[in-house]
């Protein structure tokens, strides 16, 4: 079968589902985009890595990384290889000095590993035909290359507190390790010159 490369355009609140977020993501060289449920850890270890945070102590992602780089054990792609009913599938593909390897994981702990390792992700055909939006039938904008909030609540409620506050929350956030909320309040910040 055909690989087809995807990257991740956005990373988002799911509407859909309450405390869990949508990763996007889009097809290289084209216009289809797959949409996958996840629950907030593995968000937060996507956004981290996306946008090159350092926490003040390494995420489980991070600490797997390390572990694999300290026995040279290279991870060389993922690929989204299955889906079943509303469920995806995923595989790492690891190489070492003597093999290559296929390792079963969930799909959001393979895109959180991704990131980090800068790796390509991948699906086939059908995966893309059976969970995939196409632009035709999209209900919602995707901004690509963006972590948004699909609520809205947060980033109106944001927009409207003075700089100060914002920056005492930005702080009380990341002693939190709340990444994801960080990244919007910097956002906000930024916005506004600061």
């Amino acid at each position: 079968m055909k690989k087809i490369e995807l990257e991740i355009i956005a990373l988002s609140h799911s509407i859909t589902q309450t405390h869990s977020y949508a990763v996007v993501l889009g097809e290289m060289n084209g216009l289809r985009r797959l949409p996958i449920v996840i629950g907030g850890f593995e968000a937060q270890a996507i956004a981290v890595a996306l946008e090159r945070m350092l926490p003040s102590r390494p995420l489980t992602h991070d600490l797997m990384r390390n572990f694999m780089l300290a026995f040279n054990i290279e991870l060389n792609e993922i690929i989204i290889n299955d889906y079943q009913e509303g469920v995806f599938f995923s595989k790492l593909i690891c190489t070492s000095a003597n093999d290559t390897i296929e390792i079963d994981s969930r799909t959001s702990d393979a895109l959180a590993m991704a990131v980090r390792f800068g790796c390509p992700i991948y699906t086939y055909e059908e995966i893309l035909i059976n969970a995939g939006v196409s632009p035709e039938n999209q209900n919602k904008e995707i901004k690509t290359g963006s972590i948004t909030s699909e609520t809205g609540k947060g980033k109106n409620d944001l927009s409207t507190m003075d700089t100060k506050d914002l920056k005492v929350m930005l702080e009380e956030v990341l002693e939190q390790e709340d990444y994801i909320k960080a990244i919007s309040i910097r956002d906000e910040l930024k916005k506004r010159g600061t």
